[in-house]
């Protein structure tokens, strides 16, 4: 594996109403269904055990039986908090498919599973994404699938022979299953404010300072520590625009029908600015302009002590709307209908199309929203406005290593606007 690239890896490893009432309405339908639903897990850390949670009570005819991931601590961890809470019960991994390392998702794909989680660092979803429509899974991964035009290609390569496999794919951008966000946006696409002539997408948040590991070990390579700080670093989060971002320029491409065509952006970091916060920034802002020439605006940031914003702006010609995590007014008027927990949904609907044989694949849709960040990501970072086909069909720019292999990796620079190369 340590001569491996990551072109050559995703080729090799191919080859190898309440949460509660929604859970029991969709138990029971799951348990008239068919056969057991086999799980396996590829990626073990504080996002994977939501998602498995969220997946084992999706239905009561189901069982996580494999695991896999590069850390064995991080299994571990993983694997006790699962035995020792209430879903204990639908957890049977035992040592002989527990796996650990580089090749530890191809171990998993081995087994006898009939749905994966790709819940692993974002830059390996494509690699893990490709190998899993290999082998015949179905699956689930969560945001982003990609930090690199490259990544997002595949990821839509995989996606389209997903659907020629019949194979169901659902992706971790639960804000479109949430009720007022469902209303909300019908709504808008409806025409009930017209049409829409201009848009704001704002988030601003705390700067994540103590995540992870904050000291390195002396056994540590300087690849472990690069996974163990994954969060901070482009290559393997595509920064936090693309890695937590996604979720609000989703929203903006499902109200406005599709993905933009170009953009403008700058950023920079003002306060993450210590070694220990790799080379990603903490503030982005970026035009982005749609295929009906519509400019929706976007700022984010993530500073400690930033007053706090999550919502969607849009005005029409005929009134205006806003929506955020929790909320949906539209020309004044408020959702006010049911509401349950979008995370479970997810999972209900993907093991719902599992038994049913209902058509279902959000690979492509996930694919263009994390090409919008990655696109307003390049833009910020090179201080060049961008297209998307050009982006989509000509850039080369990959992110990924040399080599996959627990030894010497330089520690990344900050990107400097005007200076960082386009590619």
């Amino acid at each position: 594996m340590s001569t491996v690239n990551r072109r050559n890896f995703i080729k090799l490893g191919a080859a190898a109403a309440s949460t509660l009432t929604l859970a029991g309405q969709f138990s029971t339908a799951f348990a008239a269904g068919s056969d057991k639903i086999r799980v396996g897990q590829i990626g073990c850390g504080g996002r994977g055990q939501h998602d498995i949670g969220c997946c084992l009570r999706g239905s009561e005819n189901i069982e996580l039986v494999a695991l896999g991931d590069l850390f064995e601590d991080r299994l571990k961890g993983h694997l006790n908090a699962l035995k020792s809470g209430e879903l204990a019960g639908k957890v049977n991994v035992p040592a002989d498919r527990q796996f650990v390392g580089w090749d530890a998702y191809k171990k998993v794909l081995a087994c006898d599973i009939d749905l994966v989680l790709l819940t692993q660092t974002p830059h390996f979803r494509p690699m893990h994404f490709r190998a899993a429509v290999e082998a015949g899974k179905h699956v689930f991964m969560e945001k982003p699938v990609a930090v690199d035009p490259v990544g997002v290609r595949h990821i839509i390569e995989s996606s389209d022979m997903a659907d020629k496999k019949g194979l169901k794919v659902v992706a971790g951008t639960q804000m479109r299953r949430i009720p007022h966000l469902v209303d909300g946006v019908k709504r808008l696409r409806d025409g009930e404010i017209g049409d829409i002539v201009s848009g704001q997408c704002v988030r601003l948040g705390d700067a994540l300072m103590q995540w992870g590991a904050m000291k390195r070990k002396p056994e540590w390579s300087d690849m472990e520590w690069h996974i163990r700080r994954w969060l901070f670093l482009t290559w393997l989060s595509g920064d936090f625009i693309v890695e937590q971002h996604v979720h609000n320029l989703d929203i903006v491409n499902w109200v406005m029908g599709g993905h933009p065509v170009k953009c403008i952006g700058i950023g920079g970091r003002m306060n993450r600015t210590d070694e220990i916060y790799g080379d990603v920034y903490d503030n982005f802002a970026v035009e982005y302009e749609y295929a009906n020439g519509v400019k929706i605006a976007y700022m984010g940031a993530q500073m400690d002590g930033i007053s706090e914003r999550c919502d969607q702006n849009f005005e029409g010609t005929k009134g205006t709307a806003y929506n955020d995590f929790a909320l949906s007014v539209v020309n004044g008027k408020k959702y006010d209908g049911p509401s349950y927990d979008p995370d479970l949904r997810a999972h209900a609907d993907l093991q719902d199309a599992i038994r049913n044989d209902k058509k279902l694949n959000e690979g492509r849709q996930i694919a263009e929203s994390s090409m919008t960040a990655i696109l307003g990501r390049m833009s910020a970072y090179t201080g060049r406005a961008l297209k998307w086909d050009w982006a989509m069909n000509a850039s080369k720019l990959d992110l990924s290593p040399a080599k996959y292999e627990f030894g010497p990796l330089p520690w990344p620079k900050v990107p400097i606007p005007c200076k960082t190369p386009l590619v």
